[in-house]
């Protein structure tokens, strides 16, 4: 039930905070969603994503947190740094700007260490040892 919890936790947080800020950067930079797709087949795929990667996320946590002896932080700092490039090759190839990575790479550094600290307190505590 822990882990069903954090996977939920963690993709609405991986959720919102891109689409909060992605919404204030089509304010400050003008940036508009695609043309080629509708906002609503737009939105469910990124919705798909972020659940795929909300899933490993947990999943990995929870196998790696004796390795890394719970610091999350550390943990995090893997997976934005991972994201951050992978946001630099799109803005390399076509139809990413380099506007759209920024905004990625900023979400990322906040969301990743908000969903670490938030599954390690859900699944990462001792008391689950007692419960299980």
């Amino acid at each position: 039930m822990r882990h069903i919890l954090s996977i939920i936790t963690v993709l609405a947080i991986i959720c919102i905070i891109p689409f909060v800020l992605y919404a204030l950067s089509t304010v400050v930079w003008d940036l508009k969603p695609p043309d080629d797709i509708a906002p609503w087949q737009f939105l469910l795929g990124i919705l798909i994503s972020k659940a795929g990667t909300a899933i490993a996320f947990v999943v990995f946590y929870d196998y790696a947190k004796a390795r890394l002896h719970r610091r999350w932080l550390l943990y995090a700092f893997i997976w934005w740094l991972s994201f951050a490039i992978g946001e630099l090759g799109q803005a390399i190839g076509p139809n990413y700007t380099w506007k759209e990575a920024v905004i990625g790479i900023i979400s990322e550094a906040i969301y990743f260490p908000l969903a670490a600290l938030v599954i390690d307190r859900i699944i990462g505590g001792k008391a689950e040892a007692l419960i299980e």
